[in-house]
């Protein structure tokens, strides 16, 4: 066995008896390489290892430090015990009865005349006339409705939001971001080859000059934005900052990629920057949130001289709906299935943000009420990464470092978010009791 290995595995075998906590510093690479007697390249490669196995974490210019480990193995919904965290990263709502509901529609399907139909193979990116009706009903807004001949269809959100992105930014072209982002976005942009530009933020989201001063110094391909519910931060613009925006699209001859995933659980929220916009934004959503991930489909509202490149993006990226997805998702929206799960979720995501604000009183939140996750700025002199590992590690509870949102090295803030969707609500509620009481600890 290489040196380097063996040994990152006498650290890991101290991180797994207790005698480096989460939250512990390692020294210098230069200082770990004289204390032991190796080179400074192999103690370079040592802490390389150590990260990939997820037991160290990076922080641009504070240091490395030990992660919790081993990392959590998947969602847990029940009770947090030694053996069972609670995770609020995952963050799909489950509303009571949802299942009972969604089986009505899958019972019809089951005839096998239009079973056969069904599973006769991936649907194309146009799906059917019924379903693009069914799609434009669902995505309907006070004072905004989409025309059914502007709808393409992907296997989920992301895989829309992939598509979008690959048939407007080249490899290497730059994409302006929010500086606080939906963490899929950074993988998507990575694995296309696309360089993230991050725009400063205020209370309504991104801001109109930041965006405009990332064009003019190298001109930006192409802009994501989540107006509505933004995730981390749960802002919303209003309706002055979006017809900016669409102005501004307009002026410097852009495109918007506008995400409206979680939209629906705002019941007055503004027309999309679609309806300021609907030439220069390509809306993107998905029933994933409205009902569950495991059978959604992606949305994807295209303007027309943009409609066969992203329709050509999703066949070749083979992110096409599934031919049993689309033709549920249809029944679902014709028989009032997404909107009674959506409007319970509304009613869930509001009980839950009361235990927040119960929970974690007296400490710096950015959150609404129509959320299912909360921006917690920690108090000092916690840091996000020292406080996620003794989260998982004594609290039993795994939540989200700020440097998965942030875009760019050394941006990273002393913030996690809080995940409120998945868990039971009574577990919610301890698991918050357990955050606020670390919290006070001061790390």
């Amino acid at each position: 066995m290489e040196e380097y290995r063996r040994i990152a595995d006498r650290v890991e075998t101290a991180v797994r008896e207790g005698r480096l906590r989460p939250g512990d510093r390692l020294p210098p690479q230069r200082v770990f390489a004289r204390r032991h007697g190796i080179a400074n390249s192999t103690a370079i490669r040592v802490y390389g290892e150590l990260a990939r196995r997820g037991l160290v974490v990076g922080e641009v210019g504070r240091g490395t430090f030990v992660r919790a480990a081993p990392p959590l193995p998947g969602p847990a919904l029940a009770e947090a015990t030694g053996a069972a965290p609670v995770d609020l990263q995952l963050n799909y709502p489950v509303a009571e009865g949802q299942s009972e509901l969604m089986a009505r529609a899958l019972a019809a399907l089951a005839r096998p005349d239009v079973l056969a139909e069904a599973v006769s193979g991936p649907a194309a990116a146009t799906g059917t006339p019924e379903g693009r009706e069914a799609a434009a009903a669902v995505l309907a807004r006070p004072g905004w409705a989409p025309d059914p001949e502007r709808v393409l269809f992907a296997g989920n959100g992301r895989q829309a939001i992939a598509a979008a992105l690959s048939a407007l930014v080249p490899p290497g072209g730059r994409l302006g971001v929010e500086a606080l982002t939906y963490p899929l976005v950074k993988a998507v942009a990575e694995r296309l080859g696309i360089r993230l530009v991050p725009l400063a933020l205020d209370a309504e989201g991104v801001r109109p000059e930041a965006l405009a001063a990332a064009h003019r110094a190298a001109p930006l391909a192409a802009v994501y934005l989540q107006p509505t519910l933004h995730n981390p931060l749960s802002a919303t613009a209003g309706e002055g900052r979006r017809a900016e925006l669409a102005e501004l699209l307009r002026s410097l001859d852009l495109t918007a990629v506008e995400d409206t995933t979680w939209a629906f659980l705002v019941p007055d929220a503004p027309a999309p920057l679609a309806a300021h916009a609907p030439e220069r934004v390509i809306l993107v959503d998905s029933l994933s949130k409205r009902l569950a991930p495991g059978l959604t489909v992606g949305y994807l509202v295209v303007p027309g001289r943009l409609r066969a490149a992203v329709a050509d993006a999703l066949r070749s990226g083979a992110w096409t709906a599934g031919g049993l997805a689309l033709a549920a998702a249809t029944r679902w929206a014709g028989d009032g299935t997404v909107a009674e799960a959506a409007a319970a979720k509304r009613a869930e995501a509001e009980a839950r943000h009361a235990l927040v604000l119960r929970r974690l009183d007296g400490f710096a939140l950015r959150t609404s009420p129509y959320a299912y996750y909360c921006w917690w700025e920690l108090p000092a002199p916690w840091r996000a990464e020292t406080f996620t590992a003794a989260a998982a590690d004594r609290a039993g509870v795994a939540v989200t470092p700020g440097s998965a949102f942030a875009v760019g090295p050394g941006t990273a803030p002393d913030a996690v978010r809080v995940g409120l969707a998945s868990p039971p609500r009574e577990v919610l509620d301890g698991a918050l009791a357990r955050l606020a009481a670390l919290a006070a600890e001061r790390g």
